[in-house]
């Protein structure tokens, strides 16, 4: 089994960039998910799915990898593009966009 170490993006509810520094180590998952059929749950019999480490860094989530013998690939993160942009750009004169409002 292959345990992915990746930085994890921002959602799309999220202004900041809380929970975005620590990287992740997740294990991929070995079978499909299954629908039960009396209640129709989704269920696996993959318990390793369960598990996510945080690190710190990404040295230290490849270190524990390597200390317990487990198979890893690193995800590296996209750089993101800075955003210019400022609220009074809304009313500037000479605007390209239509009024929505």
């Amino acid at each position: 089994m292959v345990a992915r170490i990746y930085r994890p993006a921002k959602s799309a509810m999220q202004s900041g960039l809380a929970r975005t520094k620590d990287w992740v180590l997740e294990h991929e998952p070995e079978a499909a998910r299954e629908v039960e059929p009396l209640m129709g749950w989704t269920s696996s019999r993959d318990t390793k799915s369960q598990i996510r480490l945080e690190f710190d860094t990404q040295e230290e989530a490849v270190a524990y990898a390597e200390r317990n013998g487990l198979a890893f690939r690193i995800i590296e993160p996209k750089p993101r593009a800075p955003v210019r942009k400022s609220y009074a750009d809304n009313f500037r004169f000479g605007r390209i966009g239509k009024w929505t409002h």
